[in-house]
């Protein structure tokens, strides 16, 4: 577990405070309010001072709010679905948190956006070849470009497991593992989510995520932590023996 609220913890740079200033200094540097969207060009390098930065992607050309009727109207009792989707809404893609990159690549046909997901997110830009003062920073962004890679092939591993009780769980412990901070119980993920975010990032529906959260709680798999936040266990009782 790492924490994500704060760049002294989370961030994989050792020139952050150089680098920051150097932002600052040139008028690289905006504060965003919560759910505020955050202008952004292909081909250059964003990091998060702080905050958290909500990465979503829109098929271009898709109606938003819609999703197709057949999805989760006929599952199991696990919620079983084949994942046929007809029109999408905005998928939810993850987190960057405090001391971590992040840029948008132009990909049609999908329209990548990303929005401060608290109040308060502050985010700095940088052309790549602001870089070249930096090498050893340059190595780092790649370092933690490739760490991130590597959590998003583990990601579309959870996403193509069959039932939506599985990718639900396993969803929410990878987010957990990542950004989690430690309370009495476990870990938990210090941001909220809706329940239809988390349906838009796992193939799912706000209702079905709902009933199947209520399902995970029952099994002391995922709990609430104050203010509704999702937390996970210590243990981590997460198998599928507990699946059942």
């Amino acid at each position: 577990m790492q924490s994500s609220q704060s760049p002294d913890h989370a961030r994989p740079f050792l020139t952050w405070q150089r680098i920051t200033d150097w932002a600052h200094a040139h008028y690289r540097a905006r504060t965003f309010n919560k759910d505020e969207r955050i202008p952004t060009r292909s081909g250059l390098l964003y990091l998060v001072e702080r905050g958290a930065v909500r990465l979503v992607g829109t098929a271009q050309g898709a109606v938003p709010g819609l999703v197709s009727p057949e999805l989760d109207d006929a599952t199991d009792e696990e919620g079983s679905t084949s994942l046929t989707l007809g029109v999408s809404e905005e998928a939810f893609l993850g987190f960057v948190g405090a001391g971590q990159p992040f840029e948008i690549v132009a990909q049609s046909p999908f329209l990548l956006q990303s929005f401060a997901h608290v109040d308060q997110t502050t985010v700095l830009w940088l052309y790549w070849s602001d870089l070249d003062n930096w090498p050893h920073f340059r190595r780092e962004v790649l370092d933690a470009f490739r760490y991130q890679h590597q959590r998003k092939l583990l990601w579309l591993s959870t996403l193509g497991q069959r039932r939506t009780i599985d990718r639900l769980l396993g969803f929410l412990t990878l987010l957990i593992e990542e950004f989690g901070e430690p309370c009495d119980s476990g870990y938990y993920l210090p941001w909220s989510l809706t329940h239809a975010q988390i349906g838009s990032a796992i193939g799912s529906t706000r209702v079905t995520v709902t009933r199947l959260m209520g399902k995970l709680r029952q099994r002391k798999l995922i709990h609430i932590h104050k203010d509704g936040l999702i937390a996970i266990p210590s243990e981590q009782g997460m198998t599928r023996e507990a699946l059942g």
